[in-house]
């Protein structure tokens, strides 16, 4: 089999991406962080710790609301760090929620984000007090390795694996991945917890990463047809359930998923995961790990732009993948089974699982679980951090966080129902939320995001309220739609799944993008570049009164853009930039 790290070892690393060099001569990770934690004279670590630190799982980022304002007074800018907790199937015990909840108002900007990789995300932590939030976290047996970096990041699962066996079962192999698949330098533990290196000692390994690690991210989700709340197949590697009498009998292995791409870049592309095989369960974590592997040796490691395992199966072709896997593997994989997904969406409000216990799916918008003020304009009075901070003081059960910004209470207490409904309404934790705004997604964006072209987290509230508004006034009040809002094209709010997905290009100024499915099956495709807000209205109100008109009965909105030829259906990555 091919083995490029063999070849990197006896080669110059000139001709690779900077990156490269930079991980092999990090001494595993551990480059000058020592230093850059201990110089208290600016809040920022140098340029190249700045990359290691991903692989500990934070970023540094300024405050770009004040950027401007701090250069005019010659100052540097108020730089923190993004600190994103490697959480396998975002399940927490109540306990570790109220550490989390300390942790945000004592050590970050007093509020927590879920992710669209079902963890939590924390903003404006200040290097001063960047240890204290790591051990603290620590302490409550979670931590932040490899949440980030050229590495396997947060492995996502089923929602709620209390539903059933079937999805305990696929949650515990989603925690079993995320750990077989850690790093295993101890340099996070020496330079964040304090662990003392041992002087003299052996030479540190990575068995499965090398000190090259992987060319660029990796990521794993893991779904229960006919439910795809991870949106499976935008993963590197997707394993999906196939359940025969209420039983798990293996995984179809489905690779090359991924979102990001380059504005004006057609040599980058979404794409969507293809379908290679099947594996039984007792197989998985070796699936897992030998495409890690495939991708380590194959992935290319000169352009950064073309080193996600998206373009290394382009380039290898489905079918080559799959013959190279299985040569790692030393086995071949079953052809694949037959499935079917229906929805992204997650379950809300009160449900029971298979056993009877009791579960409550809370919306989240955008996933900021914060308190708002009384004259916020969209979340007037809402206080959803105490409220859950609260509930989960009560509440002896897990709490879970989505891959839609949601999370579910678990496994509630039947005599609690009534306390838990009445602190959500104390709290004012709900509002009337329209089907369109429950499947909706932001990412962050400004002001901390450095990538951000545009607003998201911010401003899709208020266009939600806009299209609210039009599908009232079109008989659709009570109808879905896929909306999702990145500011910036590398993806994290995957848009180009969606069924409208918007990608910022400048400050108020947006790409559309149409034709997503409602079930993460296709992809969409641009239909307006550049468009501000009232473009976007005036493109969008005839197009959602037709589809109110025209559409075909159980027919959803990208399947119906799709069918009257609008835009054209996009089943692969490499067709997505094509007219």
């Amino acid at each position: 089999m091919t083995d490029i790290i063999a070849k990197l070892r006896d080669e110059s690393l000139d001709d690779y991406a900077a990156n490269e060099s930079l991980k092999v001569n990090s001494d595993f990770l551990r480059g000058r962080l020592m230093e850059d934690m201990a110089d208290n004279a600016t809040g920022a670590v140098s340029p190249d710790d700045t990359q290691l630190t991903k692989f500990h799982g934070f970023y540094m980022q300024d405050d770009r609301d004040v950027r401007d304002q701090r250069r005019k007074k010659k100052l540097e800018p108020l730089y923190s760090f993004m600190v994103r907790l490697r959480i396998a199937g975002g399940r927490m015990s109540s306990q570790q929620w109220l550490t989390l909840d300390d942790v945000a108002r004592n050590y970050a900007n007093g509020t927590l984000r879920i992710t669209t990789r079902q963890t939590f995300q924390y903003h404006g932590v200040f290097k001063s007090n960047l240890r204290a939030h790591l051990k603290t976290v620590n302490d409550a047996m979670i931590d932040t390795i490899a949440a980030c970096g050229d590495v396997n990041r947060n492995v996502t699962s089923t929602a709620n694996p209390h539903r059933s066996t079937v999805h305990r079962e696929v949650y515990d192999l989603a925690a079993e991945i995320s750990n077989h698949l850690l790093p295993r330098t101890r340099a996070y533990h020496e330079i964040f917890l304090g662990e003392e290196r041992v002087a003299g000692g052996p030479e540190q390994d990575e068995p499965l990463y090398t000190k090259h690690y992987l060319p660029r991210k990796f990521k794993i989700g893991l779904a229960v047809p006919p439910d795809n709340e991870t949106d499976v197949l935008t993963n590197d590697v997707a394993f999906i359930a196939i359940v025969e009498n209420g039983a798990l009998k293996g995984f179809n292995v489905a690779v090359g998923g991924g979102m990001g791409s380059t504005h004006g870049e057609p040599d980058t592309y979404p794409r969507r995961g293809s379908v290679i095989g099947y594996c039984d369960v007792d197989q998985t974590v070796d699936v897992a790990e030998k495409i890690m592997l495939v991708q380590r040796d194959n992935g290319d490691r000169k352009n950064r732009k073309h080193a996600r395992l998206k373009y290394t199966v382009d380039t290898m072709g489905a079918e080559g993948f799959r013959a190279e896997l299985e040569k790692y593997l030393g086995y071949a994989l079953e052809e694949a089974r037959d499935f079917e997904f229906t929805t992204t969406g997650d379950i809300l409000g009160w449900y029971q699982g298979d056993d009877g216990q009791w579960h409550y799916g809370l919306f989240v918008e955008n996933g900021r679980i914060r308190d708002y003020e009384d004259d916020n304009p969209i979340h007037a009075g809402m206080q959803i951090m105490t409220g859950m901070r609260e509930i989960a003081s009560i509440h002896d059960g897990d709490i879970v966080l989505s891959c839609n910004q949601n999370l579910i209470i678990t496994n509630v207490k039947p005599e609690l129902r009534e306390q838990i409904d009445g602190i959500i309404d104390r709290y004012r934790m709900l509002k009337d939320v329209t089907p369109l705004r429950q499947h909706s997604i932001a990412c962050v964006a400004f002001p901390t995001c450095g990538l951000a072209m545009a607003e998201s987290e911010r401003y899709l509230p208020t266009l939600l309220d806009r299209f609210d508004a039009i599908m009232k006034d079109a008989g659709l009040e009570n109808d879905p739609i896929i909306v999702r809002m990145t500011g910036c094209p590398n993806g994290c709010g995957r848009p180009f799944m969606a069924e409208i997905g918007f990608v910022g290009k400048a400050l108020g100024r947006y790409n559309l993008y149409l034709g997503g499915d409602f079930t993460g099956t296709r992809l969409n495709k641009m239909y307006r570049e550049n468009i501000d807000e009232k473009t976007i209205l005036e493109e969008l109100t005839p197009m959602i009164h037709r589809y109110a008109k025209e559409r075909e009965a159980g027919e959803y909105f990208g399947d119906f853009v799709v069918r009257v030829g609008i835009i054209k259906a996009t089943e692969n990555g490499l067709d997505f930039h094509t007219a």
